[in-house]
């Protein structure tokens, strides 16, 4: 299932794309179709389509959003990349274990708790 979602966000990214281009292209050629009768002169046409790519690229670039599939590291992964870390990265991520710890041991307070209680009002 979660290949198939990602095919289809692949395929809208895809036609996104696909969509750009083929807004640019014909963005030229009306460009150049003005040019050619006297609408237009050669460098407001230049500039008209530059303006246009970049307002084009802007708004994808604000729009789409990439989603990767890659699963999170592995445990052993990082383990293995704990050499490669500064001393503030290792208290940083020792810090975070600490906190996590900690909230878990509060979760599990507070189950142990609701039990408990629930337990005396069933008596």
């Amino acid at each position: 299932m979660l290949t198939s979602i990602s095919e289809d966000l692949k395929k809208i990214f895809l036609f996104g794309i696909g969509a750009m281009a083929l807004t640019a292209e014909k963005s030229k050629v009306l460009i150049d179709e003005l040019v050619a009768k006297g609408e237009l002169t050669v460098e407001q046409g230049k500039v008209l389509n530059e303006e246009l790519i970049h307002n084009i690229k802007k708004t994808i670039k604000d729009n789409v959003t990439v989603v990767s599939t890659e699963a999170p590291p592995t445990v052993d992964a990082m383990v293995e990349n704990l050499d490669k870390m500064t001393e503030d990265d290792l208290q940083a991520l020792k810090e975070k274990i600490e906190i996590l710890e900690k909230e878990k041991a509060e979760k599990k307070t507070a189950y142990s708790e609701q039990v408990y209680t629930s337990n005396d009002e069933d008596q």
